[in-house]
């Protein structure tokens, strides 16, 4: 695929007559545009692309845009009605119709004005596009879970160190104030020594039948090839692309594990201090997953049978994605309501006042984060390898599930001990036509 910037001298000489005739009309420029009452100068806004524009794209893009130093100029999307859809907000918030649409993301990627991108495909598109951007020179906020795989973690987390580029994964609850508090009161042993953490999940599950086969659109409305990109091929179904993939293992990242745990897991990880490791031994239940970590802390993956269905008691009023970390002296409860329940109730007392209760989906401080990291070149919240360690704890306790026996990983090689077979299951083959369409 020949970059934008490779203009064939008919293309040149059409854009150069445009040029010319576009300045002979007197133009208004907006305030805006050039810095003037209080907006950023061009000069100093973070471009941003966006990879992927479903439901949750649309949430986080919507809170980019509101800031004041981030200007989106372009959408790549494999379905016209969600590139069209996409370019209706920015276009409504700029109140212009610069946004470029394209189908084929690499197009993207070719754009030198491009300093970042968000990466929200489905789940088999992050680790590929998120590598693709950093090695074309882009800043990077991945959506979770960031890797199919073990291995699609580990060579997403490598390529950002060889490129030296920003990463943020879009695990926002480390960025969001009442786990941040929870987190706080483990760190600083009010909670006294930690021996239990509690992570809700999924219940898991893998789904590997194949809806119907649904004649194929075409390319232009949707490009199946590239929707599938490496996973394995199928026939088209139209719930697919509306987002019926999620619980197929060729499309799903951990038997469903990594929906919820890229999040609780990744916060016990935290308020454990374990960001440079994981756990070390992965023991499957009935109803739950329990981890060990060599530090003797134990944490317990819950399943849920539905997100917002039948529960531990202790996480009714929390919202979803609650986590639990214990001591020998107390305990905290926090989940997306933005409600924080400390144990006992003198804790309560020292935990900072919340003028305004956050919910847990909110990403407004994450991409601030990342944004603000991009002009430093400083490490985010949730940079690379703090998503390898927890999302390879994630796919490891997934293993575990899909394998119905203990694993054990020795952190440092991130190789299961003893197993050939789970080691075999880190990565998948992956499909090599939609490269060259």
């Amino acid at each position: 695929m020949p970059p934008l910037q490779n203009l064939t001298r008919r293309s040149f000489v059409k854009s150069s007559v445009a040029l010319g005739t576009a300045s002979a009309i007197p133009t208004i420029v907006p305030a805006t545009a050039v810095g003037r009452d209080g907006a950023t100068p061009p000069s100093e806004r973070i471009t941003l692309g966006v990879i992927g524009i479903g439901p949750r794209c649309t949430y986080d893009l919507t809170a980019m845009l509101g800031l004041a130093d981030v200007q989106c100029i372009a959408i790549a999307d494999v379905q016209q009605s969600r590139r069209d859809a996409g370019k209706k907000l920015v276009d409504g918030h700029y109140g212009n119709p610069s946004c470029k649409l394209y189908r084929d993301f690499r197009e993207l990627l070719d754009r030198q004005d491009v300093d970042t991108v968000i990466v929200a495909t489905g789940d088999r598109w992050h680790a590929p596009a998120s590598i693709m951007a950093a090695q074309a020179g882009k800043d990077v906020y991945s959506e979770k879970p960031c890797g199919l795989t073990i291995a699609k973690c580990q060579q997403l987390s490598d390529t950002i160190k060889e490129t030296g580029r920003v990463f943020q994964a879009g695990t926002q609850r480390r960025s969001v104030p009442n786990f941040q508090q929870a987190v706080e009161l483990a760190h600083t042993g009010k909670l006294g020594k930690l021996h239990t953490l509690y992570a809700t999940i999924y219940e898991p599950g893998v789904e590997t039948t194949w809806l119907p086969s649904q004649p194929t659109p075409a390319k232009e409305v949707c490009d199946w090839n590239l929707w599938l990109g490496p996973a394995p091929w199928r026939p088209y179904n139209e719930k697919y692309v509306q987002g019926r993939w999620r619980g197929y293992y060729d499309f799903d990242s951990g038997a469903k594990l990594l929906d919820w745990g890229a999040h609780t897991l990744d916060l016990c990880q935290w308020a454990n201090q374990a960001d440079d490791t994981m756990p070390i031994k992965y023991v499957p239940g009935q109803n739950d997953i329990t981890c060990h970590y060599a530090n003797g802390v134990k944490l317990v993956l819950e399943f849920l049978k539905t997100p917002f269905g039948e529960r531990p008691g202790w996480v009714q009023e929390l919202g979803t994605c609650p986590v639990r970390f214990v001591g020998d002296k107390g305990s905290v409860e926090t989940g997306d309501s933005g409600g924080i329940v400390a144990k006992p109730e003198s804790l309560n007392k020292q935990l900072a006042p919340q003028t305004k209760k956050v919910r847990g989906l909110d990403v407004s401080a994450h991409a601030r984060d990342f944004f603000d990291c991009v002009k430093t070149r400083g490490q985010t919240a949730a940079n690379a390898m703090v998503m390898r360690r927890s999302h390879i704890a994630c796919h490891a306790a997934s293993l575990s599930w899909l394998l119905g026996r203990t694993l054990q990983i020795d952190p440092k090689t991130e190789r299961f001990i003893d197993d050939d077979e789970a080691n075999s299951l880190q990565s998948r083959p992956e499909r090599d036509p939609w490269a060259y369409a």
